[in-house]
């Protein structure tokens, strides 16, 4: 029987409806609940098919442990490799490079690094940073923010140089991106489940609110290259669920952020016009996650990266490259078998034209 599991921090309402929804679709070969951790062995089988983690992103021992779990075979939703692996300026030269339309965006030195790092680690750092240089080529307004980070914490708008150094000698640790500011007439969030569904949100990003739909805020053509942009990222960084955003300026949606790896799903944060579809969305991909279940091969790390079925993949493809390799063996065998053929067919050909020249000689 496939077992869900539910990993939470300070939430109410989804994970209540998430848990209503799932032991309510009658379905007796499925079993979901909260999940508790007190202590992982390295040598146990994590009893759950699925874990839908929203939390351990702020709690180590939970990453920790749901890394253990992906060992078992376990799907978690977010894959804590990769979860564990990017950040924000990483999306952005990756979207880039997929064709979407991303802001200008420069990856900066840190202000601190505290005090473990000595000034010979940092022997590579050039210095002074060339200020006007990465201003020019982003251009004013931007936005100053945290390359790991999110809740809009350590995010700052700059209008000036003078701006941009305030808020960078005040952002610690933090590993910061200087980022285009982009002019917009609209601002959409999008839910994406399995990188399949996707549910577009109006949203304010000023007021952080999420805003009522209007009919014909968005052409149908607009809105499908939203939905497909989502997916399209949500492929590339491996996420069953995320949210992205987009900012759209003349008709153009700029991907703004799309490494919300536990976006908020409270009714009372995202309101009840958009809270049963997310519900939904979620109950949907971990249903199908959970009847895809199965056996688990032996792992290896770059199948961790990749998620459940990248043995499967890898076998299959090998399987062709053996399959290719024998077929051209066999094909080489052939043609040399032909070649030989013909060769000694030539010589029949060539002896007995020999013999007909000698015997007319001989005449």
């Amino acid at each position: 029987m496939p077992k869900i599991g539910l990993l939470v921090g300070r939430e109410e309402s989804f994970p209540r409806a998430f848990l209503d929804a799932l032991n309510g679709l009658g379905r007796d070969d499925l079993e979901a609940e909260m999940l508790k951790l007190g202590g992982t062995r390295m040598d146990e089988l994590c009893e759950y098919d699925v874990i839908v983690d929203r939390i351990s992103h702020d709690v180590p021992y939970y990453r920790l442990a749901l890394k253990q779990a992906a060992l078992s075979g376990t799907r978690i939703v977010n894959n804590p490799y990769w979860c564990s692996a990017d950040d924000k300026f990483l999306g952005y030269s990756l979207a880039h490079r997929l064709g979407l339309a991303v802001p200008r965006t420069v990856l900066l030195p840190n202000k601190e690094y505290g005090e473990e790092v000595s000034e010979e680690s940092l022997a590579n750092l050039e210095y002074p940073i060339d200020w006007e240089g990465h201003v020019e080529w982003v251009g004013l307004p931007a936005f100053l923010k945290p390359a790991i980070g999110g809740g809009w914490r350590g995010v700052n708008r700059v209008d000036s140089i003078e701006e941009l150094l305030h808020h960078y000698d005040r952002s610690g640790r933090d590993t910061m991106v200087l980022q285009q500011a982009v002019d917009f007439d609209r601002y959409v969030r999008c839910f994406c489940f399995g990188r399949k569904d996707v549910v577009v949100c109006r949203y304010d990003p000023e007021a952080r609110a999420y805003l009522p739909l209007d009919d014909g805020w968005l052409d149908k053509k607009l809105l499908r290259r939203i939905e497909r942009d989502s997916v399209t990222i949500c492929e590339a960084l491996g996420y069953d669920c995320n949210t992205v955003e987009f900012a759209i300026a003349d008709g153009i949606p700029w991907a703004i952020d799309f490494t919300n790896i536990a976006p908020d799903m409270e009714i009372w944060s995202i309101t009840p016009e958009y809270f049963d579809r997310v519900v939904d969305g979620m109950v949907s991909l971990v249903v199908r996650l959970a009847d895809q279940s199965g056996e688990v091969p032996h792992p290896r790390w770059e199948d961790l990266l990749a998620g459940p079925g990248a043995s499967k993949r890898r076998s299959k493809k090998t399987s062709k490259k053996r399959s290719a390799s024998k077929a051209s063996a066999k094909t080489k065998a052939s043609s040399k078998a032909a070649g030989a053929a013909k060769k000694k067919t030539s010589k029949k050909a060539a002896k007995k034209k020999t013999s007909g020249k000698t015997r007319k000689a001989a005449e």
